[in-house]
């Protein structure tokens, strides 16, 4: 399938080419004899919401990960003009580069207000950032004693971003924020993301539910066996046959 993208203007990344918070040029990535990305040319500009929309397997995980330092890749990936491979995680992190993983990655013994405060581990005070994570997700301050592992799945997940929130990120990366969630937790996490956009922190979101991408992205990107496919606004994308035929329900 080839590359179609949008006009000039949803082209253009917020702020220009030297202001993109995250620059991915001719991004490959491999799992032995296993190509997993190929080629990918992503730009997030500062203060954008962008989500990379695509099936189970087309490598979203992939890119977040490689994104966030744990891969070994060809091409470029550069977080603040600095390619991210000749940096540790750990200087990433402090440097406001944060992943919010798939796995929640939470520590089931320790409880809410716990999981909360080691987000904020290499960033300094946290009592502003805990008091914006609790206002955002107000069953996180009802639960903050109970442990991690006795919550549900959604508020795992509330529990998870209210973490990465806690970090102070520059830029945040959510991966799969919605999966398997009941609607109800699913309006908490996209009120959520709207709080978190108007706070002015950069997203890279990782969706397969293009609807909830769709309503909160400034664009959007088609990840399909490794490839970006199609990159657009919104809007653009909702006109797109083939996304409309094969992700939107026909």
């Amino acid at each position: 399938m080839s590359t179609e993208t949008a006009s000039d203007s949803e082209e253009t990344v917020a702020g220009g080419g030297g202001d993109a918070a995250l620059a991915i040029e001719d991004l490959r990535v491999s799992y032995g004899k296993v190509t997993a990305l190929r080629g990918v040319d992503l730009r997030v500009g500062s203060g954008e919401i962008v989500s990379v929309i695509g099936p189970n397997g087309a490598g979203k995980t992939t890119l977040a990960e490689t994104v966030t330092g744990f891969h070994d890749y060809e091409g470029s990936v550069q977080y603040q003009g600095t390619e991210v491979s000749t940096r540790s995680t750990s200087d990433l992190v402090s440097d406001g580069l944060i992943h919010c993983t798939e796995e929640r990655d939470l520590f089931g013994h320790m409880s809410v207000a716990d999981n909360l405060g080691l987000g904020a581990f290499r960033r300094g005070n946290a009592d502003e950032r805990r008091e914006f994570v609790y206002d955002l997700f107000p069953a996180l301050e009802e639960r903050e004693d109970q442990h991690a592992r006795t919550m549900s799945g959604g508020e795992q997940q509330m529990l998870a971003i209210g973490r990465a929130l806690m970090s102070s990120p520059e830029l945040l990366i959510l991966d799969e924020p919605t999966l398997g969630l009941a609607p109800v937790i699913l309006e908490d996490i996209s009120d959520g993301l709207d709080r978190i956009r108007e706070a002015g922190v950069t997203v890279l979101l990782c969706e397969q539910n293009v609807t909830f991408a769709m309503d909160h992205a400034d664009r959007i990107a088609l990840l399909e066996n490794g490839e970006l496919v199609r990159e657009g606004s919104p809007e653009s994308l909702r006109d797109d046959e083939y996304i409309h035929d094969v992700y939107l329900g026909g």
